[in-house]
C-alpha cells in the first residue's frame, strides 16, 4: 500500500532519515554480535546508539502520521507497530520483577524490536525497488549482488569463521549460497562457525525464495496490499500470466515453502543418529535437520558434512526425505501453484457432488493441468528415471567400477545431478562416460520459475518439439495438442545457444587458469557446468582453484542463477524492435 503525504519534501527527508538510522542500527548489531570483542567502541555506547535509533523509528512514525493524507490508511498500514510496542513497553516496565538482568532484558528486547524495523524496511525497500522502473529484471540483478556483498561482509566477521578467511573465498561461498548452487572452497562445517552456517542458511533460503518475493510476503503479512506498479513487478519476477492472482501466488509460495520445508526437517530428525554429540533433544539435531531440509528444497547441496552425503549412502531418509524435497524444489512456484489450484478445486467439487447434488449442473468450469504443468511434469520423470538408468548401467560396464552402483544411488544422483548437487557418491570416482551424463543433466537444470538452474526442462522440451516439427514437416511446434508460438521456439533456441556459448568460454578460460593444477579437460567442463547449472557437484576442482578461476567460477554461478537471457534483456531493454522487413531468399541448411 503506498501511502499519499502532504510534503513530499518532509518525506524525502524522513526516508533519508530512516535509511541512515537502519544503517547504523545494523552496524551496531555487527559491532556487538559479529566480533569476540568490541574494540573501537564501547558496548555502554553502542546500547545508547539503538535507544536513539528507537527514537528516531518513533519520530518516523510520527512525523508520517502527520504528514500522511489519510491517517485511517496510514494505521491501515502500520497496524502491527501497536502489539510490538506494546509488548516492548511490557518487558522494559516489567524487567525489574522478571529478570535477574532487567538492563541486558530490555536492550535484548529493545534490539528484537530494531531488527524487526530493519528488516521490514529493507524488504518493503526491495519491493519498491524492483518497482521503480520499467525493467525489474535489472533491479532483480541489482538486488542479487547486494545479497551477495552483504553476506560476503557478513561471513567476514570473526564469529562468522574459524581462523582466517580471504575476501575471494568469502565472495565465492556468499554467491555460492545466494544462487544455490553448493560449490565451496571452504567446509561449511569445519571453517564455519554456527553463526556463519546460519547467514549461508539464510543466503540460500533468500536466493532460493528470492529477497524480492520475500519482501511481498512481508508486506502482505502485514496486511500492506501491493501497488499496481510492485504487482507488474512480481508478475515479471514470477513470469505469471495474470496480475490479479500474484498477491495469491506469493502467498502460496510463503506458506508452502515453510510448510514443505517444516516437514522435511521434523522428518530428519532421526538421520543424524550417528553424528557425534549430538542426542535426542539436541538443538544440534534440530539445525542439522533445518539446514538440509532448507537447503534440500532451494536445491542448494550445502551440507556440514565435509563428505557431503556420502555417509548416509544407505540412509531411508535420503530417498525419502531429500530427493523429494528437490524434485518439489525443481518443479517451479507455478507448476506446484497449479498443482494446488487443480487438487483444491477437485476436492471441493467431490464434496460439493455429494452434500450438494442439485448444484451439479451449475459449478463453475473444473480448473485445468496447465500445458506448463503437463511439460514440466513430464520431462522432469522422464529425465530421472533415464539419468538414473544410464548412470547404474554406465558405472556397472566401466573398467573401473570404484563403488556400488545400485538404482536407488543411481536414481539419487540423477535427481539431484539436474539442480541440488548433493551426493551420496564420490564424483571423481565415476567413469567419465557416467561425467557426461551428469553434465547433459545438470545443462537442462530444473523448472522456470523453480530455484533450479540450467536452460530448463521446458526449454528441452520445445527444442525436442522443433526438432519433431521439422522431420514431420509441420509448419508449426505443437506439444500436448497446442501450438507453441514462434517467439517461444525462438526464446528456447536463444536461451541454448548462450548457455552453450558461455559453457564453453568458460570451459577454454578454466583450462587456462587451471592447468597449473593438472586437471583434465572433462573435469575442468564438468566444473563450469556445475557452476552454470548452479548444481554443485565438483571432482575435485572446486577446493585447488586459482583466484582467477574462482571469479570464473563466481560469474558462472550468478549467470547461472539470473539465467543468461535474464542478463542479455537487461541489458537490450532500451532496444527498440525494428519497423521495417528486409527482401527474404532462401539459403540452403544442413
Amino acid at each position: 500500500m503506498k501511502l499519499a503525504y502532504k510534503s513530499r519534501a518532509v518525506e524525502q527527508f524522513i526516508t533519508g532519515l530512516v535509511l541512515l538510522t537502519a544503517i547504523v542500527t545494523a552496524g551496531t548489531f555487527v559491532l556487538l554480535y559479529g566480533f569476540e570483542e568490541v574494540k573501537f567502541f564501547a558496548v555502554r555506547t553502542l546500547h545508547m546508539v539503538q535507544i536513539v535509533a528507537f527514537l528516531l523509528f518513533m519520530f518516523e512514525k510520527l512525523v508520517r502520521f502527520i504528514n500522511s493524507r489519510s491517517k485511517a490508511e496510514f494505521f491501515v498500514a502500520n497496524w502491527f507497530e501497536i502489539p510490538l510496542l506494546f509488548a516492548l513497553g511490557v518487558i522494559i516496565f516489567g524487567a525489574q520483577h522478571w529478570f535477574a538482568d532487567p538492563g541486558n532484558a530490555t536492550m535484548t528486547a529493545l534490539g528484537v524490536y530494531l531488527v524487526i524495523q530493519v528488516v521490514i524496511k529493507v524488504c518493503r525497500s526491495c519491493v519498491r525497488f524492483a518497482a521503480s522502473g520499467r525493467n525489474a529484471t535489472v533491479a532483480l540483478i541489482s538486488v542479487f549482488v547486494i545479497l551477495i556483498l552483504t553476506g560476503t561482509g557478513a561471513l567476514m566477521l570473526p564469529k562468522s569463521h574459524v581462523g582466517r578467511i580471504s575476501f575471494i573465498d568469502a565472495l565465492f561461498t556468499s554467491t555460492s549460497a545466494t544462487c544455490v548452487t553448493g560449490l565451496v572452497v571452504l567446509d561449511t562445517g569445519s571453517d564455519f562457525t554456527t553463526m556463519g552456517q546460519i547467514i549461508i542458511l539464510g543466503m540460500i533460503q533468500l536466493g532460493g525464495l528470492g529477497i524480492v518475493i520475500f519482501g511481498a510476503v512481508i508486506a502482505l503479512l502485514l496486511g500492506q496490499a501491493l501497488s499496481v506498479r510492485e504487482s507488474v513487478a512480481m508478475r515479471d519476477l514470477l513470469s505469471s500470466e495474470t496480475l490479479g492472482r500474484i498477491s495469491q501466488i506469493i502467498a502460496f509460495i510463503f506458506a508452502f515453502t515453510i510448510l514443505i520445508e517444516t516437514l522435511g526437517a521434523v522428518s530428519l530428525l532421526s538421520m543424524w543418529n550417528d553424528v557425534p554429540g549430538v542426542g535426542q533433544s539436541s538443538p544440534d539435531r534440530w539445525f542439522l535437520s533445518i539446514f538440509h531440509s532448507i537447503s534440500a528444497f532451494c536445491n542448494a547441496g550445502f551440507s556440514v558434512f565435509e563428505t557431503n552425503l556420502i555417509r548416509y549412502q544407505d540412509s531411508l531418509a535420503v530417498y525419502t526425505v531429500i530427493a523429494p524435497l528437490i524434485i518439489l524444489g525443481g518443479l517451479g512456484f507455478g507448476v506446484l501453484y497449479n498443482l494446488f489450484q487443480v487438487t483444491w478445486d477437485g476436492m471441493k467439487r467431490f464434496f460439493r457432488r455429494r452434500l450438494q447434488p442439485e448444484e451439479l449442473f451449475t459449478m463453475a468450469t473444473p480448473v485445468r493441468v496447465r500445458l506448463q504443468t503437463k511439460i514440466v511434469i513430464s520431462m522432469s520423470l522422464i529425465l530421472i528415471v533415464v539419468g538414473a538408468l544410464l548412470i547404474m548401467t554406465l558405472e556397472h560396464y566401466s573398467p573401473r567400477p570404484d563403488h556400488d552402483s545400485r538404482f536407488k544411488i543411481a536414481l539419487f544422483q540423477s535427481i539431484t545431478a539436474r539442480t541440488a548437487g548433493f551426493n551420496t557418491v564420490d564424483i571423481a570416482a565415476l567413469s567419465d562416460a557416467n561425467k557426461l551424463v551428469i553434465m547433459a543433466l545438470m545443462f537442462v537444470g530444473g523448472s522456470p520459475g523453480s530455484t533450479a538452474g540450467g536452460i530448463k526442462t521446458v526449454t528441452l522440451t520445445v527444442l525436442i518439439m522443433i526438432v519433431f516439427a521439422t522431420l514431420r514437416r509441420r509448419p508449426q511446434v505443437e506439444i500436448f495438442r497446442r501450438r507453441l508460438s514462434p517467439a517461444v521456439a525462438g526464446r528456447a533456441i536463444t536461451v541454448t545457444v548462450l548457455f552453450v556459448a558461455i559453457l564453453l568460454t568458460a570451459t577454454l578460460v578454466l583450462y587456462i587458469t587451471e592447468r597449473q593444477n593438472g586437471w583434465r579437460l572433462v573435469d575442468i567442463m564438468f566444473e563450469a557446468a556445475s557452476a552454470l547449472g548452479t548444481v554443485g557437484l565438483t571432482t575435485g576442482v572446486t577446493t585447488t582453484l586459482t583466484t582467477p578461476g574462482k571469479v570464473v567460477i563466481i560469474l558462472l554461478m550468478l549467470i547461472g542463477r539470473l539465467g543468461p537471457l535474464t542478463l542479455l534483456a537487461s541489458i537490450t531493454f532500451n532496444l527498440k524492435p525494428g519497423v521495417y522487413e528486409f527482401p527474404s531468399e532462401p539459403v540452403i541448411v544442413g
